[in-house]
């Protein structure tokens, strides 16, 4: 084979690793239902992820892409971590900075360059950048701005509730009736609502239920309260996608507070 049919070839096996937009969207949904090709978009125009494009425009996805994304996405709904805190871990991570609490575990050890780009990225045709591929099947994706307001915010049915979560109906009417899980007017649960039945079905191993977790919802009822007084305002003065992102940031480390607090009272309890 000549040097010519070489690269060519290595270009092909290169290009079939590369993923559309809708690709990548089917292999994250089983693990974030609300995730949309909007909240993609948005990750990339906040710099959370780099694909590559096209001549004609079109996004691909590497493997390194995908893992980089559950990575975030993961970071967002398990710890509520604001997008500002999850992107300098991963500059950091990409620097080979040892980030300690980091969500990243061993990222750092991985061959992933900047946005998740793999060390040894698939060139495309001859005299095209880097970041360009050929080979496209699908439409440009377009890139219309995104906004916070467009970031996962799925509605779930009871039902959905029960098989996402993996509580059974008497676990979410056990949760309801202490008012930790709160319908909206058409009987659909908030975003929220997922991760809440998610992290009460693990409590429930250790013997915890909705009776024993109804005092969280009083503190979450006060922080609501005092925290309000900071995102209202910000509301009327940079709009709502400005208040969401500070809802995120407020009550990521309110919860790492809250984290801290407790281990610290139980460590007292076990004692040196």
């Amino acid at each position: 084979m000549t040097a010519t049919g070489a690269a060519a070839a290595g270009d092909a096996r290169g290009a079939a690793r590369l993923l559309s937009i809708g690709e990548v969207l089917n292999l994250l949904r089983p693990e974030f239902a609300d995730v949309t090709i909007s909240k993609l978009r948005f990750l990339e125009s906040e710099g959370l992820v780099d694909p590559l494009r096209t001549p004609a425009g079109y996004r691909k996805y590497t493997p390194a892409h995908v893992e980089r994304l559950r990575l975030v996405l993961a970071a967002q709904r398990d710890r509520y971590l604001p997008l500002r805190v999850i992107r300098e871990q991963l500059r950091a991570a990409e620097r080979g900075e040892r980030v300690f609490g980091s969500f990243l575990g061993d990222l750092a050890s991985r061959p992933v360059g900047p946005a998740g780009e793999l060390a040894s990225r698939p060139s495309g045709p001859a005299g095209a950048p880097a970041s360009r591929v050929s080979g496209e099947t699908e439409a440009p994706a377009s890139p219309a701005p995104a906004s916070v307001t467009e970031v996962g915010e799925a509605w779930l049915t009871r039902q959905q509730l029960q098989e996402r979560s993996g509580l059974d109906d008497a676990g979410i009417a056990d949760l309801a009736e202490y008012g930790l899980l709160v319908p909206g007017p058409d009987g659909r649960y908030g975003p929220e609502a997922l991760t809440i039945a998610r992290i009460a079905a693990r409590l429930t191993q250790y013997g915890l239920e909705g009776r024993h977790l109804r005092p969280y919802r009083g503190t979450a009822d006060r922080e609501v309260g005092l925290l309000a007084q900071l995102v209202l305002p910000l509301s009327k003065q940079g709009g709502r996608a400005q208040a969401l992102e500070t809802v995120h940031e407020l009550a990521a480390l309110c919860a790492q507070l809250h984290g801290a607090l407790v281990r610290q009272g139980l460590r007292a309890v076990l004692g040196p």
